[in-house]
């Protein structure tokens, strides 16, 4: 029985740890008033984005929705918390499906970006 438990315990492990590895992180960095990336093309998949505060001079954030609905936000993306001056921060994992999405910072305020997922 013992060895029974000590497989699955193993199997469970490599399978979470295996998991654990498909997520990519976005590096995306915010200037005054604009992204310095202006359109990004992923594959499908997990993601974590990264929001760098280049000096913009106050907090800024992160917003991802789908091109044909704006305003359905994908609230995974968003940084977990404010992007406060010169640092970074960092949202929770996104699954992203095939299609168009834009991404913006309300906050900045930038122009919405075009994300392609292929």
């Amino acid at each position: 029985m013992k060895k029974v438990i000590a497989i699955l315990v193993i199997v469970l492990g490599f399978a979470f740890n295996t998991n654990a590895q498909d997520v990519k992180t976005v590096s995306l960095e915010q200037t005054k008033g604009e992204f310095t990336q202006k359109q990004i093309t992923l594959s499908e998949g997990t993601y974590i984005f990264e929001i760098a505060n280049n000096n913009v001079g106050h907090n800024v954030g992160f917003v991802l929705a789908p091109k044909s609905d704006v305003k359905a936000h994908l609230k995974n993306a968003y940084v977990t918390e404010q992007v406060k001056n010169n640092t970074k921060q960092n949202s929770k994992t996104v699954t992203l499906k095939k299609g168009e999405y834009v991404y913006f910072c309300p906050l900045n305020p930038t122009p919405q970006y075009t994300l392609i997922v292929e």
